[in-house]
């Protein structure tokens, strides 16, 4: 991601559904946690079962911005559950069942808890659909605005760090990926994109002027990376050494686009051969909306709301899908490293495009005094997680001077190593350290607490032999 811009909260209605039978055995099951512990966003995630699978199915109206929604989410419980939560901050519910029988719910601020009918036990994979219908909007916090964004002829999403929710019900944490499928119908003379590639032909019109699009993304995705688009959109499409390549944009959007298609598949070409093979089965991006929210990189096919402002923009959320996507971060603390890698992938695409060396621009940043150096990259707290500062660039010096102290060979075999040993999972900085420990045979401890870990400068002795002029 590259910016945020604050909004207005959405609201949250609060509901009951009618009571349900009692549990046959009370003792034997406990109540899922509301929260993972994520210390960012501790009511982000939820405990007592890991998500397999989401099937969206939307209807949405762009004249109101309304939706009549179904998501069915397959799970396996992982202790014995009397009830669950998923995160929702969505329109007024319909209704909601767990394997076919009716469940009770209630909301409680972003929670939907949820109480099946019978306990549901340790390993046990379960269904739970819930329908729902009303308008969609984003959610807001500190961070900014994110979710489902409204535009004039449709909508498109950007969920990070937790706006998931506003359209759907999830598991909203990066630490659970799951595979995703779409199921989406709107006015026939607006095209549907989402994640992905296509599940066939988009179905024929309807007598209500409506068509199906579906679309399917088959690898492990976190909730906050689910995307759908609808609009009127320039549509090209080709492909990456084989791979589908979809891209789109609106039509306002033409001259801030233009590069949009050719660039996608010449970075993606280029960022394979330095991080590894390309993660996903699809790639492209959607220029969409008025530019007042996020570019975000969407797992596959990022978003970029008011079309990409310069070539390193689309160079960044394209690298995001190995650093961020396919090697997720378990913590929101350690969000590092996602944005700086993919800020050093921009370095290291100017430095090997007539632009300035990844070290001059390191060096131009390490001259910075003061506030430039008052958070910690590694710890930025919540309100400061996309300080472009402490997180993008800091991130990305860290990054550059892990290439100075462990030399080239091995800081490239790193980055390989790293997206491959991780491929669809999701880590910590423990786990990146304890990698270029391996890989290098240097102890590296004093290096990364500098770097991450202090509010200050860190001395060149900590990195550099040799310290620059």
């Amino acid at each position: 991601m590259v910016r945020k811009l604050v909004a207005l909260a959405a609201s949250v209605m609060m509901v009951t559904s009618p009571a349900v039978p009692a549990l046959a055995e009370p003792g034997a099951f406990l109540p899922g946690a509301p929260g993972i512990g994520d210390p960012y966003y501790p009511l982000q995630g939820n405990g007592g079962y890991d998500v397999g699978h989401y099937d969206l199915r939307l209807r949405f109206d762009p004249a109101d911005h309304t939706a009549d929604a179904t998501a069915t989410i397959t799970a396996t419980a992982t202790h014995n559950l009397s009830r669950f939560d998923l995160d929702f901050s969505g329109p007024e519910i319909k209704s909601v069942t767990v394997d076919g029988a009716r469940a009770g719910y209630r909301r409680d601020g972003q929670e939907l808890v949820i109480t099946p009918a019978a306990g549901l036990r340790a390993g046990t994979t379960f269904s739970v659909m819930v329908s729902y219908a009303g308008k969609l909007t984003a959610v807001s916090d500190d961070t900014g605005q994110q979710g489902w964004i409204n535009t004039k002829d449709g909508a498109f999403v950007a969920s990070q760090p937790d706006g998931a929710r506003s359209w759907f019900p999830a598991n909203d944490t990066p630490a659970d990926k799951a595979t995703f499928s779409f199921r989406v119908s709107a006015p026939e003379e607006l095209t549907v994109l989402a994640n992905g590639e296509r599940a066939g032909a988009d179905g024929t019109t309807g007598s209500d002027g409506y068509r199906t699009a579906r679309w399917e993304m088959r690898q492990p995705m976190a909730p906050y990376l689910a995307m759908l688009a609808i609009g009127r959109f320039v549509v090209s499409e080709g492909t990456v050494d084989g791979i589908p390549n979809v891209t789109a944009y609106d039509p306002a959007l033409a001259e801030k686009s233009k590069r949009l298609h050719d660039l996608t598949a010449e970075a993606v070409r280029w960022e394979s051969s330095l991080f590894g093979p390309y993660p996903f089965s699809s790639t492209g991006g959607v220029a969409d909306g008025r530019g007042s929210v996020t570019a975000l990189e969407t797992q596959g096919r990022p978003v970029y709301s008011g079309g990409p402002t310069d070539d390193s923009e689309i160079v960044h959320e394209l690298a995001h899908q190995w650093f961020g996507n396919s090697v997720g971060v378990r913590s929101w603390r350690d969000i590092w490293l996602n944005e700086g890698f993919a800020k050093y992938a921009e370095w290291l695409y100017q430095e090997q495009h007539d632009g300035p060396s990844a070290r001059d621009t390191f060096d131009r940043l390490y001259r910075k005094d003061g506030d430039f150096w008052h958070l910690k990259t590694g710890d930025p707290g919540q309100a400061h997680m996309f300080d472009d500062n402490a997180v993008y660039l800091r991130g990305a010096m860290t990054v550059h001077a892990l290439r100075e102290k462990i030399g080239d060979k091995v800081f490239f075999t790193l980055l390989k190593t790293w997206a491959q040993e991780h491929k669809y999972g999701t880590v910590t900085t423990s786990d990146f350290v304890d990698l270029a420990e391996r890989l290098s045979g240097q102890n590296l401890g004093s290096f990364f607490d500098a770097w991450l870990y202090r509010s200050e400068k860190p001395p060149q002795a900590v990195f550099r032999s040799t310290p620059a002029e």
